[in-house]
Parts: structure tokens; sequence; C-alpha cells
């Protein structure tokens, strides 16, 4: 509102007449009327409703999570609606009257309105590069959600939650949708108490939350794929997220057996990014209501969502690597809230924070009776660390007597797994005597055992001929973790009539024969043996997997072991398993007694006390040792919030590939802890948003890196 020698327009209208009033009040509302009007470059043509695109320009810079406008030029009316892909000019600056300048991006219309609350001139849209609707109202909502949780930017999420454009793809159209099928059978879910009447709610529409603690054996994707046909029977949409493609296609061939064809779509990377384009825009669609896939799939576009599945959501492939990377588990949750959909989260194990929710009272638990467990699980056998073997065969092969019997006899009637905790050959050394790793006397990195039986270090490269370790002077060294070929060749050489097979990272078997052979496998690689399962399992170093400087060094532990021992037959089939490893232990003994539900319950119960996660909300803060200071120092933090820290972060490796978090080559960062109460999360990742804003904004320092819930607390 303007002013002329002191006085406003209001007091000019306050003590005039009549008519006078009447003249200055056209007069404001024309004024008004033509501020709202777009104007854009050059008299360009508007549309003549909703003129204003607003758009969410793909740009994940924290100080620019919002939206811009944007003209909708007359021409691309039609096809200028909520949800497609456009390009428009970003940064352009006004000169003259006129927007100039900019630099073409991509981003999606959010809506269309008929005034702009910006007050200059309005640069129009680009282009309009598909006039399919990607991101419906209900996508883009959850992706804000899951923005906030997270402390990331809703341009970060899209890109998650939005496969790139193929225009092949959608130019094809989808197949019309079919008719719902048939409930199915109660099948293997009669073997849990609750089993049946969750399937009931489901068909019937209503949305049951369940922790599912699966027995052990090969039927759980049987038991996923009836818990989705359940859901689409009922005339609902489903979704189901595994943490890879071997177990997505497991479920994938279950499900179609029950449902047949075309009613439901795999997404996985490994259909190519055309197909699976293709396959999601089906999904997009319509066409089609039910999804199995990985991690990505958790934001599938599923119509009338009836149930969310996550399987092992202890697995790390849950948790995206790309910013603000968010868990699998966490959005599912908030689709199930958001959509009234049923919530299922199965395992073999039982994390912390599937614990809670069953503690909480947010899910029921879904487990069998103790009888069931027993009849289904392998007899656990357990071993000192410090046993010797008898056998010259068994020394050569390092298994302690009980565990050399396991293969042995194991052997005679079937295949046998072998775990160990890493792939490749070279195994980092220690001194047997005292355990102190063994280090280059150079550079102080870590030696390896080359084929040829040399020592050498992993870092410089150089020989060391001559070792002798220099806290107790001993001379013979031990393997800290030795890998699965290298674990290969020496049992290989202890049982030569058998056949070893591997499978790893570079090459994983999805199956094996059920003839006798040895099977060495790293955690998560474990083929599934074909007929009744693996007559036995020898789980190999687990002092290594327990003796990790990681709060969830025991649940891990536990978690990867029933796995590989699930694949084992039952008790009353002689199926063994013999874990090396510590028995007093608490994963070892919640091992013996197939009881994941327990130890997780007891993890709980530490954690609530020490206030650790899940129990209370934590964030990570990473960067420079100056930039950490500041950015906490000027972030608005929940009161009673808490400061732990910071410490010095590790230098990677020379030579390991770098991963998400790492620092910057040559650089020292530090790393603080944030921990607020239960409730406090949404205002902790907004304090350190804004903060995190407010630096880019003024160009204070190095950017600094924010993790809402860390997975890797020492």
């Amino acid at each position: 509102m303007s002013r002329e020698n002191g006085r406003s327009e209001v007091g000019v209208e306050a003590s005039g007449t009549g008519e006078q009033l009447a003249l200055i009040r056209e007069a404001v509302r024309e004024k008004k009327a033509d501020r709202a009007k777009p104007r854009t470059w050059r008299g360009a043509e508007l549309a003549a409703e909703l003129p204003v695109a607003r758009v969410l320009v793909d740009k994940g810079l924290v100080h620019l999570d919002r939206y811009f406008d944007y003209a909708v030029p007359a021409a691309m009316d039609a096809e200028a609606q909520p949800g497609v892909r456009v390009r428009v000019r970003f940064g352009a600056g006004e000169k003259g009257g006129r927007r100039e300048g900019g630099k073409l991006v991509s981003g999606f219309i959010v809506e269309r309105v008929a005034e702009s609350e910006y007050r200059g001139v309005l640069a129009p849209l680009a282009q309009v590069l598909s006039p399919e609707r990607v991101l419906s109202p209900e996508l883009l909502g959850l992706c804000r959600a899951v923005a906030d949780r997270y402390a990331g930017t809703l341009a970060d999420v899209v890109q998650l939650a939005v496969p790139p454009r193929r225009a092949r793809a959608e130019a094809k159209p989808s197949p019309p949708l079919l008719a719902p099928n048939a409930p199915p059978e109660v099948g293997s879910w009669v073997r849990y108490g609750a089993g049946a009447g969750f399937l009931s709610a489901l068909t019937r529409g209503d949305a049951p939350r369940a922790v599912w603690t699966a027995l052990p054996g090969a039927t759980w994707p049987q038991e996923l794929a009836r818990a989705a046909a359940a859901a689409l029977a009922g005339g609902r949409g489903a979704l189901v997220v595994v943490p890879d493609g071997r177990a997505a296609a497991r479920v994938d061939e279950a499900l179609g057996e029950l449902i047949g064809e075309g009613r439901h779509v795999l997404l996985t990377a490994d259909a190519g990014p055309e197909e699976r384009y293709r396959r999601w825009l089906a999904v997009s669609r319509g066409s089609v209501r039910a999804v199995i896939g990985t991690r990505a799939a958790m934001f599938a576009p599923v119509a009338d969502l009836g149930l969310v599945a996550l399987w092992d959501d202890g697995d790390s492939s849950h948790s995206d690597p790309h910013a603000p990377q968010p868990h699998a588990r966490e959005v599912l949750i908030q689709r199930s809230v958001n959509e009234r959909a049923g919530f299922l989260l199965g395992g073999l194990s039982c994390t912390v924070e599937a614990a809670q929710l069953v503690e909480t009272g947010w899910a029921r638990p879904l487990t069998a009776e103790r009888e069931q467990v027993r009849a289904a699980a392998p007899l656990v056998r357990t071993i000192g660390e410090g046993d010797e073997a008898r056998d010259a065969a068994a020394r050569a092969a390092r298994l302690p007597s009980m565990a050399w019997q396991v293969v042995r006899d194991g052997l005679t009637r079937g295949p046998v797994l072998v775990q160990v905790p890493r792939r490749g050959y070279a195994p980092r050394l220690a001194c047997e005597r005292c355990r102190t790793p063994a280090r280059c006397r150079a550079c102080a990195g870590p030696l390896e055992a080359q084929e040829a039986g040399a020592l050498a270090c992993a870092w410089c490269g150089r020989a060391e001929p001559d070792w002798h370790c220099a806290e107790c002077g001993g001379a013979r060294l031990r393997a800290q973790i030795v890998g699965a070929r290298r674990t290969a060749e020496e049992l290989g050489r202890a049982f030569p009539a058998v056949p070893v097979r591997t499978s790893g990272r570079d090459h994983v078997l999805t199956t094996v024969p059920g003839a006798p052979a040895l099977v060495v496998s790293t955690p998560g690689a474990e083929p599934v043996a074909e007929g009744d399962g693996y007559a036995a399992a020898l789980l190999l170093d687990g002092w290594a997997l327990l003796g990790r400087p990681d709060l969830r060094a025991g649940e891990e532990a536990l978690r990867r072991w029933l796995g590989a021992a699930a694949l084992v037959r039952g008790q009353a089939a002689g199926g063994t398993v013999a874990v090396i490893a510590e028995p007093t232990l608490r994963p070892v003994q919640a091992l013996v007694r197939w009881d994941p539900v327990g130890h997780a319950v007891r993890e709980l119960a530490e954690r609530a006390e020490l206030g650790f996660p899940p129990v209370s909300r934590m964030a990570s803060v990473a960067g420079r040792g100056e930039d950490v200071a500041e950015l906490l120092r000027t972030a608005e933090l929940p009161s009673g919030a808490e400061v732990l820290g910071p410490v010095p972060l590790p230098v990677p490796d020379a030579g390991r590939p770098r991963r998400p978090g790492d620092p910057p080559p040559g650089e020292e960062w530090e790393r603080a802890l944030v921990r607020v109460r239960p409730g406090q999360g949404a205002a902790l990742a907004a304090a350190l948003k804004a903060a995190r804003a407010a630096r880019l904004v003024k160009r204070e320092g190095e950017a600094v890196r924010v993790r809402i819930d860390p997975p890797d607390l020492g």
C-alpha cells in the first residue's frame, strides 16, 4: 500500500465523500486484480483458466525445498495438468520487465491455481515432456511425509519414487484391470495361531497390522503370496517389498501360481529400465493392483492399497543409500497409516524396531507355538572357539572336532552349507597368540596372505617376509576372517571326494542340487537346496560377526545365522547346525532356542534403559569439525535434546570403494549424534533441516551431512 505525505490510501478513503470512496475502492480492486495476473514473457497468450502452474523443480537443495510458480501458455493448457513432467527455466532474472536467462531443468506440476503470490514476471513453462500423470496427489503426499521425517528435500524423495521416463513405454497402452481372484486357501498359515484370521481380515477389506516371525523352511514366499492374494480377493491392492531379486523372484512365482498371470507385476532392476517403467506405468494407471519388488518398490503407486508387506527388515538393502536415505520399513508404516492399509512385517529373525511395534500395541504378534518351532527348526550345536580338532584334515580346514563330525555326517545324507562372514581369498591376519592385528612396518596397513603364501601389505604392497608381533613377539599368524574362496579351498582339501561350490557377491547361486556337496556362501547369498533342504550347516567365524563395533552386532549376527539355518532340514529329518562361537553369548543362545523374538525384546529393554534408538530418536551430523559445531550451535533443537560428541570419523582404507557417508579424500571429518525423546523426531528433523538451509543461503562453511536414524551406531 503506497504512502504519500504521511497519509495512507486508507486514510484518504476514510475522510472522503461517498463518491470518492467508491472510486478509490474501484481503483484498489483494479490494482489488486492487475497484480494477481501472471505477467509473462513478451505478452504470450496464457491459459484462460488456472493460468499459474506450481512446479516442483528437480533441485535437491535444502534451501530450495518449495514450489515455484510458472505461467501456463494457452498452447500447453490441455497437457499441463497436475502430476505431469515439465521443463522450466530455473534461476532466470528479471530485466526490463521481462524474465531472462535461467537453465532448463525438469520438474513436476503439482497443481494449477488462478493467482500467484509472486508479484514479478512469471516465466512460462518451457515444455510439457509428457501428458502422463506420474506424480499423483497420494504419491506426492507420501513423498512430502518421507522428506519431513528424514530432514530431506521433496525433490530428492520424488526422484526415488518416480522412475526415469521412457517414451516408448509411455506410448504403449496398459492392459485392462482383471477381475479380483478368489480368496486363497489358508495353506501353511494354519501353523500360526492367528494366521487364518489375518488372511480373513485382509479379504474383508480390514487393515490388520502384524509382526510375523516366520518358521524355518522354504515356505515363507508362499505365505507372503497368500497374504497378497487375500488383499486382492477383497478388491484392494497389495505391495510386497523384499531385500533382493532372488527373494522377489520366489514370491513372484508363488503369487503367479495362486492368482494367475496379469494381476501383479515384479519391479526389480533385473527387468531393465524400459520394462521396469512399463510395469510401473501399469500400476500407476490402475491396470495392476499388486506389486512385488525390491527397495524402490516401496513407493509404487498401487491404487486402493489394502496390504503393505515387508520381508526381513533387518537387511541393510532396505535402507536407501541416496538422500535422504529412507528405510523401507518406515515408508511402508507411513503408507499403512495414510492409506488405511493392512501391514505385515515378516522375517525369520526379529529386529528391535519390530519388537517395538508390538510392545507399543501398534501391531500384533503373529507367531507359531513352540511345538511348531521345534518341529521345523534344525538341531543347533555350539562349540567354544578354543576347542581343538583331533583329526589332521579337520585342522587343515580350521574345523573343531564337533563341527568336523557334523559336516562329515551331513555329507552322507545331502548337501552341507558353510557360511563365512566375508567373500574373497586374502584374509586379514592377526597374531595367533595375542590376536593383535598384523600391520605393515612401513605404513601400518593391514597385512594379507597372498595366494602364493607370502605376506604383503594391502595398502602399499610391501612384502613382509619376516613378520613378528610387536606386542608379544609371536611369529605365528591366524586369519581374523577367512574369505569364501579360501574356505572352499581348505574344505576341498579336507573332503577331496566331495564337490565344492561357492556363492557370493560376484557369483550368487539360486539353487543347488540335493546331492552331497559342500556349498560355501557369504551371508545373504545362500542358495536353496533342492528337495528337503541342506542336511547340515556350519556357521564359521561367529566371533567375527559378534565382535563388530556396532550397536546391532548381536542382532545382525543372529539374523544372518537364522537365514542360513532356516535352509536346513528340521530336527526330525536329521538337520543339524554347528555354530563356531562362544556358546554363552546371548545371540548364540537365541539361535540354540530358535527364539529371535525373545532376543529382540531383551535388546529393546536394554536400549530403553540406555536411551538408544528406537526408543529415542537420533540424528547423525557429519562434516568438518568447525562446520558440525556451527550447525549444532545455530540449530533450534527441541528442548531436552542431547548432543553426543563430536568424535573423529575413521579414515576409510585406501583402495576401498567410497560409500555413502564417507568423507571426501584427504579430509578429516567428525560426527556428532543428537538424541531426543520419543515424539520429538519431527521437531529434530525440522530443526536440522532449517539450520542446513540457513547455512546454504548464507554460504557459510562447507556442507554438513545429516542423517536421521543412522543404522551404524558404534
